[in-house]
């Protein structure tokens, strides 16, 4: 699943006329950026809000690949949860749809990490040196690779896999899918993997330029 329903607010004046999935980077919309990650075998859905049909439009006709329109924001986790009946009942790769990235596909290294007998969620990180446009991290790796919390340490990039059974426990509709992380944390079932390339956040304006010379410099 991408995450492309957000409203776009840090990315403004861009996101006045088009969704922050559209945005261009390197003369290419974010979302066609995040499908290059994540296509493969298998459903893919994309969820929509702000100036949603913009968004549709350019999806439209792609093989495996469907759209969820909210009309009210759910976030992450209330999101993932909305879409499981396109998705299936097995674990689910969530990507969002607002970084670039250099190197592997954030598919094919989450996938060759995947342990669904050791772990309930895999989280794709990468150290701070190698992330542009984000200055804090989230997490740190254990020798197991199980994750621990941690502000210095290395960054999620967005990208990771979850099995999604858990997301029943929660009353609220919308909530996000940190709050799935923290019960798996909880249990020692959250584990990380490295990102070997490099990764930018393109959450504002200015994270467009990052991104470009990034991907300028490692072409």
């Amino acid at each position: 699943m991408i995450f492309a329903a957000g409203k776009g607010t840090r990315m403004q004046p861009l996101t006045d006329t088009r969704p922050k999935a559209l945005v261009e980077v390197a003369g290419r919309p974010l979302i066609e950026h995040a499908l290059d990650q994540v296509a493969g075998p298998g459903p893919l859905v994309v969820n929509t809000h702000h100036r949603a049909a913009q968004l549709e439009s350019h999806l439209a006709g792609r093989p495996g690949v469907a759209t969820l329109r909210e009309e009210v924001l759910l976030e992450t986790g209330g999101g993932l949860r909305n879409a499981l009946p396109l998705l299936g009942t097995g674990p689910v790769l969530t990507m969002n749809a607002d970084a670039v990235w250099t190197g592997p596909r954030a598919r094919d290294t989450l996938l060759a990490h995947w342990r669904p007998e050791a772990m309930d969620g895999l989280l794709l990180m990468v150290p701070r040196s190698r992330a542009l446009g984000q200055a804090g991290g989230s997490f740190a790796l254990g020798g197991d690779g199980r994750l621990v919390r941690d502000r210095e340490g290395l960054v999620y990039t967005g990208a990771g896999i979850v099995k999604t059974e858990g997301l029943a426990a929660f009353p609220d509709t919308v909530f996000s899918l940190r709050e799935l992380w923290f019960a798996m944390l909880a249990e020692g079932r959250l584990s990380g993997c490295v990102h070997p390339g490099h990764w930018a956040d393109v959450g504002t304006p200015d994270g467009i330029a990052l991104a470009e010379a990034m991907l300028g410099q490692t072409a």
